[in-house]
């Protein structure tokens, strides 16, 4: 798991602040008919420190609102919507603020595996030889019929090519697989874990679908044209992916939560903590 990982990695308790790049999504332009059906208004970042347009005072507040937890170092995460979506002099600029900090002892760029030019991956690199870097890619499946219907983009040519180059200049990745998506069979779920053990990828992240107001799933889930998992369902599908991923992965998430404000279902996930001590609980008694 993620925070066995972090502490034989960095010999100290790890905590990631989400922090706003001030980007926007490729996705999401009129052409792409508005991003990923699944994404809320807030790109995935509706937990990130908002933007402020100074990096440092971003992590400032982030760390304030985790005090309690009393970690010992930090990784910043640049969690909201497309993170290298901009001017890779832009990029620069706050990328290498935020590893600048002393209490940063990482950076955690989340994007899209089509919005990595040779440019990006360069200045990437060049990070990399500072602090190390994570690039978290939204592959989501490994389906490209159910890639096209989530409105994904791109195609998972495009997800193997972006881990490649990645690994080549030594940064570590970390790939986000959603469990529940529409049509979506138990047999597509283990492919896409296939393909990401397969990929090279160093981590996953588990994710349970949210169906978030405001979003085309939504539509889908009140015109009766998607069915959210039950809770049940998504511990076995979990269970499933966690015995087939390859020795050596390192598991940075099991599911997720969702604004409350903009959950609409399942609503069996917004008690986080009961969920999480029913999947452990699970893992304890299948091991």
């Amino acid at each position: 798991m993620a925070n066995e990982y972090f502490i034989s990695r960095f010999g100290a308790k790890v905590y990631k602040i989400a922090l706003d790049g001030g980007m926007n999504c490729p996705n999401r332009t009129k052409d792409k008919k508005g991003g990923c059906i699944f994404c809320s208004s807030g790109g995935s970042g509706d937990f990130a420190e908002k933007q402020c347009g100074n990096v440092k005072t971003q992590i400032d507040r982030a760390i304030k609102r985790v005090e309690s937890k009393k970690p010992q170092k930090f990784i910043a995460y640049f969690q909201s919507y497309t993170n290298t979506f901009a001017p890779t002099s832009y990029l620069k600029q706050i990328f290498f603020e935020a590893i600048a900090d002393e209490r940063i002892c990482a950076l955690s760029v989340a994007t899209r595996p089509d919005c990595l030019p040779l440019d990006v991956l360069q200045l990437l690199g060049e990070l990399n030889e500072i602090k190390p870097v994570f690039v978290e890619l939204g592959l989501q499946t490994a389906n490209d019929e159910t890639a096209t219907l989530i409105n994904r983009g791109y195609k998972t040519k495009v997800y193997l090519d972006a881990v490649k180059n990645l690994k080549e200049i030594g940064v570590n990745v970390i790939t986000h697989v959603i469990i529940g998506l529409p049509t979506e069979t138990e047999t597509n779920l283990l492919n896409t874990v296939k393909t990401v053990n397969a990929s090279g990828s160093d981590g996953i992240k588990l994710q349970l679908l949210h169906v978030l107001k405001d979003t085309p799933l939504c539509n889908m889930y009140e015109k009766g044209q998607y069915v959210p998992l039950e809770k049940d369902e998504y511990i076995k599908l979990l269970l499933l992916c966690l015995k087939n991923l390859r020795k050596g992965m390192v598991v940075h998430r099991i599911t997720g939560d969702a604004p409350k404000r903009l959950l609409v279902a399942p609503l069996w996930s917004a008690d986080k903590k009961r969920v999480l001590n029913d999947i452990n609980k699970a893992i304890k008694e299948n091991n």
